[in-house]
């Protein structure tokens, strides 16, 4: 090979090492840029304070940080106006991104009820009105627990009625209002919403159709089951002397002892004929005679 051609095979070679090399330092300054952009900070909302299941997000309660464009979770917003008044179905501690997995869909979106989303598998929620003093004057909130009471006659016996705790330890799902008609008007009734097993379902719903209901708000501690032996007014009252002697019903009177009556003697026909005088006594005289200590004693009657 001449110096001529070889100088050019030389210069080729150098070219396309030069080349590949150029490529190679592009395509890793490249990827540090990318690297470099995905740690970027990027603006992220996330909960300020801890938000419960079923609130109302207000704006307050969320704030702006700084977040790794490579880990922002998908659904998540930048702007926290985006967020305001939006219902959460799971809760959100502080300092979680708030995203759209969190929150009830839009109105109008499929699954736009965020109840749907609360209610354990194979659990079953059923509502009931209560007035305010079954509903604990309006302490019951959302996540509370409860006991159920059941105030409605003793089978067999209208007279008398019995109250009985039938459900235990119940969690509440949500509370709210209904309106109903009562005397012609519109009256605005509190309710309920139980988390309850299927079975349980049937209890409350036939109970509730037959007496009236009471609700026992537990202490957040306190999960333990109890024994309910039901309460009567017999039992309640149960203590007072005159309530007991009031109590105690009347001995009823011993039946008298059937005597057999006798029938009455039919009067002969003797006995139905006239009596006949019977003629008047003789008058008589006694007359004792001794003689030699013989002792004779003669009667004489007198005509």
């Amino acid at each position: 090979m001449t110096r001529p051609k070889a100088v050019i095979v030389v210069a080729i070679l150098a070219l396309v090492f030069a080349g590949i090399a150029a490529w190679l330092t592009f395509h890793y300054l490249q990827g540090e840029m990318d690297k470099t952009k995905a740690v970027q900070p990027q603006s992220l909302v996330v909960a300020a304070a801890d938000i419960p299941i079923g609130s109302t997000i207000s704006e307050t309660q969320l704030k702006v940080t700084s977040w790794p464009k490579d880990s922002i979770p998908p659904g998540s917003a930048s702007v926290p106006k985006s967020l305001a008044g939006r219902v959460t179905i799971r809760p959100v501690s502080k300092g979680d991104a708030v995203t759209e997995q969190k929150l009830k869909p839009k109105a109008g979106g499929q699954g736009s009820g965020f109840m749907t989303y609360i209610i354990p598998v194979g659990h079953r929620a059923i509502t009931v009105a209560v007035n305010e003093v079954a509903g604990v004057a309006g302490f019951i909130t959302p996540n509370d627990r409860v006991d159920v009471v059941l105030t409605t006659p003793i089978p067999g016996n209208q007279a008398e009625k019995i109250s009985k705790i039938i459900l235990q330890n119940i969690p509440v799902l949500a509370t709210g209002q209904i309106t109903e008609q009562k005397d012609g008007k519109p009256v605005v009734v509190p309710t309920v919403t139980l988390d309850l097993t299927p079975d349980d379902s049937e209890k409350l719903a036939l109970g509730s159709s037959r007496g009236s209901l009471q609700l026992l708000l537990r202490n957040i501690a306190d999960s333990g089951p109890i024994e309910a032996r039901g309460a009567t007014i017999a039992k309640v009252l149960a203590g007072s002397t005159q309530i007991a002697v009031a109590a105690e019903p009347a001995s009823a009177p011993k039946p008298a002892k059937a005597t057999a009556k006798r029938p009455a003697p039919k009067k002969s026909r003797a006995a139905a004929a006239p009596k006949v005088q019977a003629p008047a006594p003789r008058s008589s005289h006694t007359v004792t005679l001794i003689d030699g200590g013989v002792r004779t004693t003669k009667e004489f009657v007198l005509q």
